[in-house]
């Protein structure tokens, strides 16, 4: 991971005004504060346990967490869990005890009203989720879903959802079409309609939420707002992935940010936005699995982008800005000893990732310091969201407008993103 300075001055860069963290990590927590940007914290499954079944714990890990940097850190909601119910089932009989513990000491500090509790729930709790309207949860589960949904709708939270139409997409065994996930325009006659509603569906993503409502009006609750904590999908996949692409990375990401900010709603729901974290801020090149797993970032971790958004009508929310392409380089003429400590710097203590510089990488040739410096040096900068400050390097370096890419090795000029 970036440092958390440099994390914050990626999502100020790119007016991201919501970031979802999966810890409650110090050093993040006291970045983002001041910045305004709405912040939701998440118990960790590993500290759930003990939470779950101590008022004292929760209250200690609130008083930590939420107080020691609410509100000058924007702390809006906390996520206890994650997706607990299919991961660590064990603790599924405590869960709805930790969502109360949690509340429990939010409301000690009076702070109930400002920041809401829930827990992320996979889409894979919903059972038969097509035709939406007959969708049910799994039924072995409603001894932990009743009372939770109970706990939601009486402290006025949302039900937390992870909606990945990818993993459908992969699953479904050529019945989904590829377009039909990626939110792509369909021919009137290959809508989905629901034969009891007769809403038209024209993508995964809505009838997995409308299926969520529906199996929450199975069991009664029918005000309780559908958040989605996770939704992506990734650029790169090995050859079992053949659909894990940049292309469709980038469709599915800008058709959901675009069905979003225009408030379109679902079928069942028109006019109403589901608000919807993208999964992710960063690539993880380190995490195991399969290729794909490590390939749902909308950034690497030199904070230069996976791809450019295809997104022309989304206003303020995107710092797309193609007339401002600028680069740390170089200066012509440095001395080299001085460029030589700067690009050691940059490549340890600054945290670039300098891979793309050894033997045999794209950007290793021409194999000067002056090259390499420029690489790393430009890394440094729009990892700092092109702070000025972050293209001086003792004098060795400065802004321009000229590209330094050349052959493979590509130097992105912009920063973007929602």
């Amino acid at each position: 991971m970036p440092h958390p300075t440099q994390v914050v001055a990626l999502l100020k860069s790119q007016q991201i005004k919501h970031v979802r963290l999966y810890n409650a990590d110090r050093g993040m927590l006291l970045a983002l504060a001041n910045t305004g940007i709405k912040v939701a914290i998440s118990v960790p499954n590993e500290q759930l346990l003990g939470i779950g079944q101590s008022n004292a714990t929760a209250a200690n890990w609130v008083s930590q967490n939420v107080v020691a940097h609410y509100p000058s850190t924007n702390i809006t909601t906390i996520c206890v869990g994650s997706e607990v119910l299919t991961s660590l089932p064990n603790a599924a009989p405590i869960l709805v005890n930790a969502l109360r513990f949690i509340h429990s000491a939010l409301v000690a500090s009076n702070l109930d009203r400002q920041i809401k509790v829930s827990t992320p729930l996979p889409s894979s709790i919903i059972l038969d989720p097509f035709p939406p309207s007959q969708a049910f949860f799994n039924h072995s589960l409603n001894r932990v879903l009743v009372p939770m949904l109970s706990f939601l709708q009486s402290t006025g939270s949302s039900f937390m959802l992870n909606v990945y139409p990818y993993y459908d997409y992969m699953q479904s065994n050529g019945v989904i079409p590829l377009d039909y996930a990626l939110f792509k325009p369909l021919p009137a006659n290959r809508e989905v309609v629901d034969a009891n509603t007769l809403l038209h569906y024209t993508n995964v993503f809505d009838a997995v939420i409308d299926a969520a409502y529906f199996a929450m009006a199975s069991l009664n609750f029918t005000n309780i707002p559908v958040l989605v904590t996770e939704s992506g999908w990734p650029s790169k996949g090995d050859s079992k992935e053949p659909d894990a692409t940049l292309e469709n990375a980038n469709t599915y990401n800008s058709n959901l940010i675009r069905h979003v900010l225009n408030h379109t709603g679902t079928p069942k729901h028109p006019g109403i936005a589901v608000s919807t974290y993208i999964y992710e801020l960063y690539n993880e090149d380190t995490r195991p699995g399969p290729l794909s797993e490590k390939n749902w970032g909308l950034f690497d971790a030199n904070g230069a982008p996976i791809y450019v958004l295809h997104i022309t009508d989304a206003g303020s929310v995107l710092a797309n800005d193609t007339t401002n392409q600028t680069y740390c380089a170089a200066k012509d003429g440095a001395d080299v000893k001085l460029l030589q400590a700067a690009l050691d710097w940059a490549c340890g203590p600054g945290k670039v990732d300098c891979s793309q510089l050894a033997q045999g990488q794209p950007c290793y040739e021409p194999d000067t310091v002056a090259e390499h410096a420029t690489y790393a040096f430009d890394a440094y900068y729009k990892m700092n969201g092109k702070d000025p400050e972050a293209c001086d390097f003792k004098g060795v370096a400065a802004i321009t407008t000229s590209n330094p890419s050349h052959g493979s090795c590509v130097f992105l000029g912009r920063c973007y993103f929602v």
